[in-house]
């Protein structure tokens, strides 16, 4: 009897692997999505178009204070160059200065994603901005020292935390000028 029930499951598992690869499985390997029908596909986000602003000046120059005593650059974001496009993404120059005096000046922009991102337009050369050539995607933000200052400007300064979108241009400045975000804005709970 033994014998014969070990066939029969031989067989049978034998006759399950013969079977084409066309045919449906009779198992179910996870539940279909469940879509609510109010719900429409949206449109897929897309980048605007982008214009390089003028050389940044010093008088327009807002200092940003990280939270990093280790931190070689001090960072300035040119406020005349802030603004927000209407595809939601942040543009800015910054401006790195080491303590020698030697800068770097870039053109770059944030998007309030969950976990943020951003691209680098162009780069300062000769008291102008030469396009960023490669790197045409957008990169997330890290947790890297290089990126320190985009965190801090994603997280503080130029986001609404948790809603992930801009903040409005007159709070992005006030935030700058102020320093960081109040402790209620990071308690926890969402506002109205």
């Amino acid at each position: 009897m033994k014998m014969r029930l070990s066939n029969l499951a031989m067989c049978l598992l034998l006759s399950t692997m013969v079977t084409p690869a066309s045919a449906e499985s009779p198992f179910v390997f996870g539940p279909d999505e469940v879509v609510p029908k109010s719900i429409k596909p949206g449109a897929k986000w897309k980048e605007g178009a982008v214009s390089l602003p003028a050389w940044p000046k010093d008088v327009d120059l807002i200092e940003i204070r990280l939270d990093r005593p280790d931190a070689l650059f001090t960072y300035s974001i040119d406020r005349a160059s802030l603004a927000t496009g209407r595809d939601g993404v942040v543009r800015y120059t910054i401006v790195a200065e080491a303590g020698s005096g030697a800068r770097n000046v870039t053109f770059e922009g944030i998007r309030c994603t969950p976990n943020g991102a951003y691209r680098i337009y162009a780069f300062g050369h000769g008291r102008a901005f030469k396009l960023a050539t490669g790197g045409d995607d957008w990169q997330p933000i890290g947790a890297s020292a290089s990126d320190a200052v985009r965190k801090e400007l994603w997280r503080h300064y130029l986001c609404v935390p948790r809603l992930f979108k801009p903040r409005p241009a007159r709070d992005q400045l006030r935030m700058l000028r102020s320093g960081r975000v109040p402790e209620i804005e990071n308690s926890g709970f969402l506002t109205n």
